[in-house]
């Protein structure tokens, strides 16, 4: 059954570098002053240590600190949690979203689009999975950062009417130099793809000296902006309404004339 609205926590904060156990007491300590029950809570990229390169330093296997933190807290909480962090499994390192559900259960996906700048494609091993999970019905797309600038890989695709998502959401570590570009292609996915969008972002500055500005932020399938964080730590809950999603499709059925391709 599909639930009429979904409640989305998106969790803007600064993040101690390469700082484990502050970043988890830091989030423990904000995720408890939500006030109201949430379905999901969305936290940013590589929230346990920044956005950093020592993954021989960092990296973690799965079921280990950060996996059981999530476990903890979506069992606590009764939400979904999600967010990435640095994984080693089988001798290679992954910027890693895992989600956590109340019951147990971890879903992953692993960062696709590598960002070069930074030499992360000489770091960590890229993912290929189209990953979709689902929430009350509601079949949601993971991304990570970088994946925003590449509109193919998160192609929204149609099956007798069904779309292969309902919402896209991307955490990042996006610097605040490059914001324009964060700012134009969020709402950009929300239309092209008839879904909901959201993009939860750091703020502060990193052990690189790298500045954050934050701009998370939420849009629906017209583009329209639901939420705006700013560039302060702040948490913002949103609803999302399935009925005007379903009358907007119908409405506008724009996927039935979209160009028909595969990726490799």
């Amino acid at each position: 059954m599909v639930s009429r609205e979904l409640s989305i926590a998106l969790v803007q904060t600064d993040l101690a570098w390469e700082n484990q156990t502050a970043n988890l007491a830091n989030l423990e300590e904000k995720i408890w002053t939500i006030d109201q029950a949430v379905d999901l809570i969305i936290l940013p990229e590589m929230f346990t240590t920044g956005f950093s390169m020592s993954a021989e330093k960092l990296a973690e296997p799965m079921n280990l600190h950060a996996t059981k933190w999530m476990k903890q807290m979506a069992a606590q909480t009764n939400a979904v949690i999600t967010g990435s962090v640095i994984i080693k499994e089988e001798g290679k390192f992954f910027n890693r979203l895992l989600w956590a559900s109340p019951g147990g259960k971890i879903q992953h996906y692993d960062k696709r689009h590598l960002f070069r700048f930074s030499g992360e494609d000489e770091v960590y091993s890229p993912g290929f999975d189209f990953k979709i999970f689902e929430l009350k019905g509601w079949r949601i797309f993971p991304q990570i950062c970088y994946d925003l600038r590449f509109p193919v890989f998160s192609r929204n695709t149609w099956e007798k009417e069904e779309a292969a998502y309902d919402l896209v959401f991307y955490i990042a570590s996006w610097p605040a130099a490059r914001s324009s570009a964060w700012d134009a292609l969020l709402p950009a996915r929300a239309i092209e793809n008839l879904s909901y969008s959201i993009g939860v972002n750091r703020v502060g500055v990193d052990g690189n000296n790298i500045e954050y500005c934050g701009g998370s932020a939420a849009f629906d399938f017209k583009g329209k902006t639901l939420a705006q964080l700013g560039n302060q730590e702040k948490i913002s809950i949103i609803k999302l309404d399935r009925q005007s999603l379903e009358d907007y499709r119908k409405k506008f059925p724009a996927w039935k004339d979209a160009d028909h391709f595969g990726l490799d």
